[in-house]
């Protein structure tokens, strides 16, 4: 049996849409249930900031369909859950600006794929990486610029006002909430999970403000900026040819 939700016949207007490219602004065509997909344009993945998987919630076949299913460890959110929860109330903050829904769903993914790798709490990981830019729209609002020095300011209290509703331990919330003040400058934080973050968040910075550099400044580039050797060599892996 295959599920309603994933059978084109049960869809209805709006379940196929275009979202503009967060590096070309072309739009990319996506089905509802789609997780990512090339922009046909310039070739850049991306992650499909409009799709719901909230129906991990109740259906049975969820654990087939996806991962595992999502659910609650302890009195609170696993970190499955937790991050499902906190991207919806990222899109929320973010409302139809697709474009940061996209940069900040892309720094989610490579920020677990560095996990991997690299370890650390992934319920701090998880939560950074989908918050990071979280208050980007009220540092426009209140300086008229979306500088990070605005965005280290503004974002930390819009994420701990997310992460106290969904209950995150106080001492998790203070680890994102510093992470998320310090994502552009690193002045006085290098915990591991922070270290993940930022080259996460390199990562999908390099795909969109570098796109014509030549191959000596992306290498100099991933050498100066990277913290992690997963980090790097992930860098390396997607934007030096010497490693294709």
């Amino acid at each position: 049996m295959r599920c309603p939700g994933q059978d084109t016949r049960y869809w209805k207007p709006g379940d196929i849409f275009e979202v503009p490219c967060p590096v070309c602004n072309k739009p990319v065509e996506f089905f509802k249930d789609e997780g990512a997909r090339r922009c046909p344009s310039c070739g850049f993945k991306f992650k499909n900031p409009k799709i719901d998987l909230a129906c991990a919630e109740w259906c049975p076949q969820a654990s087939a369909c996806l991962a595992g299913i999502p659910g609650v460890e302890g009195g609170r959110l696993d970190q499955t859950t937790l991050a499902r929860r906190l991207i919806e109330e990222m899109k929320k903050v973010f409302g139809k600006d697709y474009k940061r829904i996209g940069h900040a769903l892309m720094v989610y993914e490579y920020a677990k794929e560095l996990f991997q790798c690299e370890g650390g709490n992934p319920r701090v990981v998880f939560g950074a990486a989908i918050l990071h830019d979280i208050g980007i729209q009220e540092a426009e609002r209140k300086y008229n610029s979306s500088s990070g020095k605005y965005q280290e300011i503004e974002g930390p209290p819009v994420a701990r006002k997310i992460l106290e509703e969904l209950k995150v331990s106080s001492e998790e919330i203070e680890h994102i909430c510093k992470i998320i003040a310090n994502h552009h400058t690193a002045r006085d934080i290098d915990t591991l999970e922070f270290r993940i973050l930022w080259d996460a968040d390199w990562l999908v910075n390099i795909a969109e403000e570098y796109p014509g550099a030549s191959q000596d400044t992306l290498k100099q580039l991933i050498e100066k900026v990277f913290r992690t050797k997963a980090g790097k060599e992930k860098a390396e892996k997607l934007f030096l040819k010497e490693n294709e």
